[in-house]
C-alpha cells in the first residue's frame, strides 16, 4: 500500500510561484522574527492603501440584504454598473445579461475557460504571463500556448510571431492589458493587429484588464472591446487592483462582439455559474459605487502620487545600476526588472530571489515564474513608498556586487 496520497496528474504543469517556496520561506522568517520587504505580490492593504470609504459604506449599508444567495451572475446593480462603464467606453452591445460577477477575476478565468475548452485545445497567452492564464488553462485540459512579448520590442507582441502560432485547435486569444508582470500598455496599432487576428481565424478574445486606467505619463489604455466587433470578447476586471480592495473578491467579466454565435457558450458559462450558487454577496453592492464614483485613482498615478512616485524611484535606481535594465512600466502596479547577462553571465534568477531574501529580507518573485525561457529577470511590485524602494535597491545592488565576486 503507497505511504502517501498520489496527487492529480492534471497538476503536473501547474505552478503559481509568486506563492510558492520562496514566499512561505519569507513567512518562515517573519514567524522567527525577520521583517521582510514583501515585494512578490500586488495586494495594495499590505502598504496602507485603503478601498475607498464610499465602497465601504455601499457595502455596510447594504448588509441587511446580503445574507441570501443572489443570481448566479451577480446582482443587477452591480452588473448594470459594468454595463454603464462599457457603454461610456463605446462598447454598446453589452446587456446585463453579459455580465457575470465573480469571486475576483481569477475564478472567472477557470470558468471562462473551462465553459470553452475540450481536451488538447489551444488557447494564445502572452509571455511574460500573468501564470494563473497557464494554470487554468491545464487544468482545464487544454495546451497553453505562449507568444513571447520580449524586451527588445518593450514586451509588446509580435504580430507575426503570435500568427504563426494559430493552429486548427486554437480556441482563444489571451490579452493581459495593461500587463502583468511587464507594465506593458499596448498601443493601439498592437491591439488592432491582434483583433483583425482573432476575427480571421474565429478565435474568443479574452481581455484582461484588471489594471484599466492604471497608467502612467502619456501611456494609453485603450479597451480591447472598443476595436473587437466581429468576435466574441470578453473584458475582465474587478474591484482588487484599482480599487485597492483584494480581500473583497470581486470581479466581474462582460462580453460583447459576435454574440449570435455564442448563445451556448454564454449558457454553458451560466449553468458554470449556476454549480457555484453566486458568489460574495457584500462585496458586489460596492460595484455601483466604485465605478460611478470619484476615480481616487488619479490621484495616485499622476505626478507627486504615491504609486507615479514610487515608479520613478524604480526607474531611477535601475537607471543607477551598472547591473540593471528595464522597460519603464507604463502601466500597472509592477516592474519587470533584468539583470544584465554580461555583467553576470550566470545568473540565475531563483537563485538569486532566495540570496535575497535570506541576506537582506526582500521578497522578490522570480521572472521565470512568468512563463519566460529566461532567467535573468524579477518582478517588483511599486506599492512600497518610494523611500522603501531605494532600500530595496541598496540591498539588490548589495546581492548583486556579491554575485560579481
Amino acid at each position: 500500500m503507497s505511504s502517501s496520497i498520489p496527487v492529480s496528474d492534471s497538476l503536473s504543469n501547474v505552478r503559481y510561484e509568486i506563492r510558492g517556496q520562496l514566499a512561505q520561506r519569507a513567512h518562515e522568517m517573519e514567524r522567527q522574527g525577520y521583517e521582510i520587504i514583501s515585494l512578490n505580490i500586488g495586494n495594495p492593504g499590505l502598504f496602507g492603501f485603503r478601498t475607498p470609504e464610499t465602497i465601504r459604506m455601499a457595502m455596510i449599508e447594504n448588509l441587511a440584504t446580503s445574507e441570501a444567495y443572489c443570481h448566479q451572475k451577480g446582482i443587477f446593480p452591480a452588473r448594470e454598473a459594468v454595463v454603464m462603464q462599457q457603454q461610456d467606453r463605446g462598447v454598446m452591445d453589452v446587456t446585463a445579461e453579459d455580465v457575470f460577477i465573480g469571486n475576483g477575476v481569477s475564478e472567472l478565468i477557470d470558468l471562462t475557460l473551462r465553459a470553452l475548452l475540450n481536451t488538447g485545445d489551444e488557447v494564445l497567452i502572452p509571455s511574460p504571463d500573468y501564470p494563473l492564464w497557464t494554470a487554468a488553462v491545464t487544468l482545464n485540459g487544454g495546451k497553453a500556448v505562449h507568444y513571447p512579448c520580449t524586451p527588445a520590442n518593450g514586451f509588446e507582441p509580435d504580430i507575426g510571431q503570435l500568427e504563426k502560432l494559430i493552429t486548427p485547435r486554437t480556441r482563444a486569444l489571451v490579452v493581459i492589458n495593461p500587463n502583468n508582470p511587464t507594465g506593458a500598455v499596448y498601443s493601439r496599432a498592437t491591439l488592432e493587429k491582434i483583433v483583425a487576428l482573432a476575427e480571421q481565424h474565429g478565435l474568443v478574445l479574452f481581455a484582461d484588464e484588471i489594471y484599466d486606467g492604471m497608467t502612467y505619463d502619456d501611456a494609453e489604455f485603450v479597451p480591447l472591446a472598443t476595436l473587437a466587433k466581429n468576435t466574441l470578447c470578453g473584458t475582465f476586471s474587478g474591484l482588487s487592483k484599482v480599487y485597492r480592495a483584494c480581500g473583497f473578491r470581486v470581479g466581474w467579466v462582460s462580453f460583447s462582439g459576435a454574440h449570435g454565435k455564442a448563445s451556448e457558450y454564454l449558457h454553458a458559462l451560466d449553468l458554470l455559474a449556476s454549480l457555484r450558487l453566486c458568489s460574495n454577496v457584500p462585496g458586489q453592492w460596492g460595484v455601483q459605487t466604485a465605478l460611478g464614483g470619484f476615480q481616487s485613482l488619479r490621484d495616485l498615478i499622476e505626478p507627486g502620487g504615491r504609486l507615479y512616485e514610487s515608479r520613478r524611484a524604480v526607474i531611477e535606481n535601475v537607471e543607477r545600476s551598472p547591473y540593471l535594465t528595464l522597460v519603464p512600466p507604463g502601466g500597472s502596479m509592477y516592474a519587470f526588472v533584468g539583470v544584465d547577462r554580461d555583467a553576470l553571465p550566470g545568473f540565475d534568477d531563483h537563485a538569486f530571489a532566495l540570496q535575497l531574501l535570506e541576506e537582506e529580507h526582500v521578497l522578490v518573485a522570480p521572472g521565470s515564474s512568468f512563463n519566460v525561457d529566461y532567467r535573468n529577470y524579477f518582478r517588483i511590485t511599486l506599492l512600497p513608498e518610494a523611500g522603501v524602494i531605494e532600500e530595496v535597491f541598496v540591498r539588490i545592488d548589495s546581492i548583486l556586487k556579491k554575485l560579481i565576486k
